[in-house]
């Protein structure tokens, strides 16, 4: 067994080929804020109904990827599987870039992203939002806390496990205040649960897993490194147990409404009359976004185990997804139920499910924060000694 050696990535025509398109794509995220920024948001699809529309999906789609994405450096560092060792510089570092594309896309959806100077130096401490800023700034510096203490040889034996034990807990906890954004939302009855939180854990898992894989594929083949079967068969059947604990914690969430009568209304509209919504969630999320992927895992399908885990990996993504915009989006088209045992009706939309088709402006700006993550990450490989230069299967350990 070799030992593992930490080299940056070439500047291959590949490399040079990806880049030119993510900043294309950063580029147009960019025109897009400029004529929000200009026009207003009328000039969206959201609305005094649907106010969090497909930016505020793809922004909390990478917040929960970027806490998942850490799951392999704590595997290595908290629970002691050398197996992930060699991959734990690169989890870190996808999981910061991951947070600030997420982040950048919330800000630049304000619509006077100079508002965020309100957000950073006046504090509500009732707010699950303020609590939220300190989450996530402070996810930052404790990863790249973590970074500097696996990067340093000096300080590396004694404080791997400490630091890997902090940045853990602190992802857990970032995540569970991510999810409680809308458990603790009582006002509206798709919200309204506590199982957010665990719920948002456990899609951290399985949706920050599936982008590592991803990522990891890509680098590994634009450099021609060697990456062994023998760790992408551990990742996908580890991605494939948080497939089925995601499935668990949907089906408490949708079981404990259905038993209480004041969600009845809520659960009808999700799982049969929500149209694009039952859609969604049955088609997408899961069939598509949950049976599939376990099937190809656990199901002996032909091809090289790299095709499934792609493949696997793709689709939990777009599962993931689905279920976030069927969350988030599905969640408000249902009217809020403002005198609970009386029917409203009036002009503003009382009663009325509520309509919302996302414009091209909010998809790019959505694409951009994509871009700016994978950005992050490719220049982090290029200018540090990230990524490892063998993951043969002779050089798996543990």
């Amino acid at each position: 067994m070799e030992r593992t050696i930490y080299r940056e990535i070439k500047a291959t025509q590949g490399v040079w080929t990806l880049g030119i398109i993510l900043l294309g794509l950063v580029g147009l995220a960019g025109l897009s804020v400029l004529y929000v920024e200009h026009y207003g948001h009328a000039v969206t699809g959201m609305n005094n109904q649907i106010v969090w529309g497909l930016p505020h999906v793809f922004a909390i789609f990478l917040i929960v990827a970027a806490s998942g994405a850490l799951n392999v450096a704590s595997m290595a560092s908290v629970f002691n599987n050398k197996a992930y060792k060699p991959l734990s510089r690169l989890s870190g570092i996808l999981a910061i870039s991951l947070l600030v594309g997420g982040l950048l896309v919330l800000v630049l959806d304000l619509g006077r992203p100079d508002r965020l100077l309100i957000a950073m130096t006046t504090f509500n401490f009732t707010s699950i939002f303020t609590w939220n800023v300190l989450l996530y700034t402070g996810f930052i510096g404790v990863v790249a806390l973590y970074l500097w203490v696996q990067m340093d040889r000096s300080v590396h034996p004694k404080f791997t496990k400490p630091a890997g034990i902090l940045a853990f807990v602190w992802r857990l906890v970032l995540t569970t205040g991510t999810g409680s954004i809308f458990g603790w939302l009582v006002a509206r009855p798709g919200y309204d649960a506590a199982v957010m939180a665990p719920l948002f854990i456990s899609m951290s898992f399985a949706l920050g897993l599936a982008v590592f894989i991803l990522v990891l594929m890509a680098l590994f083949a634009m450099d021609g490194r060697e990456l062994g079967e023998a760790i992408l068969k551990r990742m996908t059947n580890l991605l494939a147990i948080f497939i089925a604990v995601v499935l668990y914690f949907t089906a408490v969430q949708h079981l404990t409404n259905l038993y209480a009568a004041e969600h009845a209304g809520i659960e009808r509209f999700i799982l049969s009359q929500g149209g694009i919504y039952t859609t969604l969630f049955w088609g997408v999320q899961i069939v598509i976004g949950a049976l599939l992927p376990m099937a190809l895992i656990f199901g002996g399908t032909p091809g090289s185990v790299s095709a499934r885990a792609g493949l696997a990996s793709v689709l939990v993504i777009i599962g993931g997804f689905a279920q976030l915009y069927v969350i988030v989006v599905g969640g408000q088209a249902y009217p809020l139920d403002t005198f609970p045992g009386y029917e409203v009706t009036s002009s503003f939309f009382d009663g009325e499910i509520a309509s919302y088709t996302p414009s091209v402006y909010e998809l790019a700006l959505g694409v951009g924060g994509v871009a700016v993550a994978l950005i992050a990450t490719g220049l982090a490989t290029k200018v540090l000694r990230i990524l490892p230069t063998n993951l043969a299967d002779k050089n798996l350990e543990g």
